[in-house]
């Protein structure tokens, strides 16, 4: 009977281990399957960024493949990928573009020489949806200029700042409470030349901007290498000239971007392939070089002319772009000085990138490639600043702007 007994006890211990041995077998084999299963699965979107709007401004009137106007995408939070929603038709060479305070409205240049039968550009504006992201015209005005390149809004919402290429000119216009623009309030003409034949014949303003304190509007002028600072007078709809700041004669100011400190400011230089930093004087409204750094890597003999600058939201990082060598030039910023040391170059996967933007959380550029049709998605390393390269590849007809926008109430302009 004990041996019997002592067997039904070996049977049942048998039994109860071997039992063991399946469930941590088939149990580690669920657990891998399970983590491989997570593993292959993409990131759960980021609400904030899945909601950002991407705007797109091109060339309508030359060029090969045309542009149709200004398209709309929407931005995956996971790949960088862009969905179209809408395309505006019918917009004359919507060039540059700009979001209101509001995040309702929007306005854009019409880059032409004549409009509407009138010799000199314009510019247009429109309402934009919260939910659908859908643009609705509203009017359109001169801009008291040939090829006007550039519009911005200042903070509160209630004018208009344009720069005229061909003209050499900038103009105020109010923005009335609907949303249309009404005539301008205010226009300043440039005067001068510079050391470029070619190019500097005369004033060509090419941006115009707005200080952090929304005191001051800065407009870069290619044709006079110089820095035109205005006071803005908010109550008349006035520029009243404050100081000009020059630069390197040939440089060729083109585009202006502040550093989240509000403190330094990088100007990119067209015909000379620099970019110079400044600290910025917000009390007096002056500048005070620091550097000018080369946005070309040594040795490169070729043909090259500096496009768009923006800096990092981290303040971290300077990006400016190189049209010929069809790159992005990518600096480190110095947390105590705001000077520039260079990271190297990253190649736009097509040819003449004119414009480019940063999202507001700092993980995504978008290179749009004029001449080779399409707008190119790098990932952004918050460490290092470098850009990796994705395979999100958009086609658009020459795309000259990109501007991301959170429609959302409260989100981030």
């Amino acid at each position: 009977m004990n041996e019997r007994m002592n067997r039904d006890v070996f049977d049942s211990r048998s039994l109860l281990h071997l039992f063991a041995i399946v469930l941590l077998v088939f149990g580690s084999s669920a657990i891998s399957s399970a983590a491989e299963t997570n593993a292959k699965e993409p990131a759960v979107p980021d609400q904030q960024q899945t909601d950002l709007t991407v705007l797109v401004g091109t060339y309508t009137t030359f060029g090969a493949p045309k542009g149709e106007g200004i398209y709309v995408y929407r931005i995956n939070a996971a790949t960088g990928a862009l969905s179209l929603l809408h395309v505006a038709k019918d917009v004359p060479n919507p060039s540059y573009l700009a979001v209101d305070p509001s995040r309702r409205r929007l306005l854009c240049v019409n880059e032409v020489g004549k409009l509407d039968d009138v010799p000199g550009g314009g510019f247009s504006a429109f309402s934009l949806d919260p939910q659908t992201a859908a643009l609705s015209f509203l009017n359109r005005q001169p801009s008291l200029g040939a090829a006007p390149c550039y519009v911005t809004i200042e903070r509160t919402g209630r004018f208009a700042l344009v720069a005229n290429y061909g003209q050499g000119n900038v103009a105020m216009f109010p923005i009335q409470a609907d949303g249309r623009v009404g005539p301008a309030s205010d226009s300043v003409q440039h005067e001068g030349s510079s050391a470029d034949a070619g190019r500097q014949k005369g004033p060509h303003a090419h941006c115009i901007v707005i200080d952090p304190g929304n005191r001051y509007a800065l407009a870069a002028d290619l044709g006079i290498d110089a820095i035109v600072v205005y006071r803005m007078d908010l109550e008349k709809g006035k520029l009243v000239r404050h100081r000009e700041v020059k630069v390197k004669p040939g440089a060729g100011p083109r585009h202006l971007a502040f550093h989240p400190n509000d403190r330094w400011l990088y100007l990119i230089n067209e015909l000379n392939s620099t970019i110079t930093a400044f600290t910025w004087n917000a009390d007096d409204g002056s500048l005070a070089e620091l550097q000018t750094i080369s946005t070309l890597p040594d040795g490169f003999g070729g043909q090259s002319f500096c496009a768009d600058v923006h800096v990092h939201p981290s303040g971290r990082f300077v990006y400016g772009s190189n049209r010929g060598h069809d790159s992005i030039a990518m600096f480190s910023v110095d947390e105590k000085t705001g000077k520039l040391a260079s990271l190297g170059h990253q190649p736009t996967g097509g040819k003449t990138p004119r414009n480019f933007a940063l999202d507001p959380t700092g993980t995504w550029l978008l290179a749009a490639n004029q001449d080779s049709g399409n707008i190119v998605t790098f990932r952004i390393d918050g460490r290092t600043g470098n850009l990796q390269q994705t395979e999100q590849v958009t086609s658009v007809g020459m795309p000259v702007c990109v501007k991301f926008a959170d429609l959302r109430e409260g989100g981030t302009r």
